[in-house]
Parts: structure tokens; sequence; C-alpha cells
């Protein structure tokens, strides 16, 4: 993996799952991690080696997995960011399929500014749930309209 200020989103998910991994089951394989994310071991341990030589963690073969300080650091970043998303969503009722395809799809693309606002949103309808209703009830209303417009 060539020099860079931050991994690519790839190596963002691969550090996402394996830091999850660690923290469920206290390791992580190479196994576990080709099975969680679909796709085959090969392309795991080619994964992997990068991330080691890019030295966001170190991995012995046939043992399994350890986050350096640094991939700790990046892996706790985007969870943090996964989990301001998913409460952002979760305020406005969007079912867990449709969070997660849409955290997924958008989660690499937000600076870390725009994920603060929303975090910020978040605590502000948190705080203020009538706020929160009065939202919620407006978005209703305008579903209700496109509905007799179809």
């Amino acid at each position: 993996m060539p020099a860079r200020a931050t991994p690519s989103q790839s190596a963002e998910d691969y550090l996402e799952r394996i830091h999850e991994l660690i923290e469920e089951k206290g390791y992580a394989r190479v196994v576990d991690i080709a099975l969680s994310l679909k796709v085959k071991q090969a392309s795991v341990t080619s994964m992997v080696q990068k991330l080691g030589e890019a030295g966001y963690l170190n991995y012995e073969k046939y043992r399994g997995l350890i986050l350096t300080e640094k991939g700790r650091e990046v892996a706790r970043k985007i969870c943090r960011r996964h989990q301001t998303l998913s409460r952002f969503f979760s305020l406005f009722g969007l079912d867990a399929e449709t969070q997660r395809e849409d955290i997924e799809g958008i989660e690499h693309h937000l600076s870390h500014e725009t994920v603060e606002v929303l975090a910020d949103l978040a605590r502000f309808f948190e705080s203020d749930p009538g706020t929160l209703r009065k939202f919620q009830k407006s978005r209703r209303k305008r579903s209700d309209v496109k509905l007799l417009d179809r």
C-alpha cells in the first residue's frame, strides 16, 4: 500500500471489520474476515499484508492479527463515524437494512466536518423530541402528498 495520509475505502472496511472482530472475539483471523466481508481468503491475505506494510497491523501467518496503535486509531475513527450515521438515521425511523446499505454507501465519502454536523444534529433532535416529532410529522404529510400525486 503506497504511503497515504489516510487508508483507502477498502482498507478502512478491513480495519473496521478487524477491530469489530477483535472486540467481539478477542482476535481476528483471515478466515473470519473473509467470511464476514464475503470475500476470498486470498484477497484478505493480500490486504492484510498491505495494511501490515503500512503500519496499521501486525500479521503473523496462521496466528492472527493485532492492530497497531495507528490501526486502532483509524478503526476507532471509522467506528465512531459509522455509529454517528447509524444514530442519525435511527432518529428518522429508517429500518436497519436501509441504514446499513446507506451507511456503507456514504460513510467513506463524508468529511469529518460533515459527520460532526450530523452528530450535532442528532444531539439536537435527541435533546428536543418535540422538534423531532414536528419534523417526522412534516415528512409524513409530504409523503402523503406524494402518494396522492401518483
